[in-house]
């Protein structure tokens, strides 16, 4: 039996139907999928400085101690994320910062990105904005980690850090959908009020 024109003509038209949907399907699945990893969490690792020397006195090196913390930072930052590890790093100007997170952008092959921290609300927006789904370090200082996690929408109760308290490590993250959530841990050398 030979088949008919029209029979043929039907199963032509089927096999379109069937070639426009699943190109249709593809397409809404790689759309999902971008959307969703564009709109993933961004977590940003805030530290003070390590412990600095005391010379010279406007922009002090770390000390031998400084030194030690920012290799456990280190140890501790290389393989945060199993699967790509940190993205970025940030720091100011200073010596005593940029020598606290060099450690971990030399174990990561990543450059320092200096960042002016008298304006914390617009850094903190840039960064994030930059580098949304990524995990970002940024090395500040005493007086300006508090109002930097403040500023993003994360708590704005981050106790005050003492003077001589190196140990706090902030982990901030921002999903795409919710609440932001703020974690303290600590690392190196427990800081001891009083000492």
């Amino acid at each position: 039996m030979q088949k008919t024109k029209s029979e043929i003509e039907r199963r032509k038209r089927r096999r379109r139907r069937r070639i426009q949907i699943i190109v249709i399907y593809t397409a809404i699945a790689v759309g999902l999928a971008w959307f969703f990893e564009s709109q993933s969490t961004t977590t940003v690792i805030f530290v003070r400085h390590a412990e600095k020397s005391t010379l010279p006195a406007g922009d002090p090196e770390l000390s031998e101690a400084g030194h030690r913390r920012a290799a456990e930072l280190a140890r501790q930052l290389v393989d945060a994320d199993v699967i790509a590890g940190i993205d970025a790093i940030y720091s100011t100007s200073y010596r005593r910062t940029e020598d606290t997170a060099r450690p971990v952008a030399d174990a990561l092959g990543l450059q320092i990105v200096p960042y002016d921290a008298s304006n914390t609300e617009t850094i903190m927006d840039e960064i994030v904005d930059e580098h949304r789904g990524e995990i970002i370090l940024v090395v500040g200082h005493s007086n300006t980690v508090p109002a930097l996690i403040g500023n993003m929408g994360a708590s704005k109760s981050v106790p005050e850090i003492n003077e001589n308290e190196y140990d706090n490590l902030y982990i901030v993250t921002i999903p795409w959908f919710g609440k932001t959530k703020t974690i303290r841990l600590r690392y190196g050398t427990p800081y001891q009020p009083g000492l």
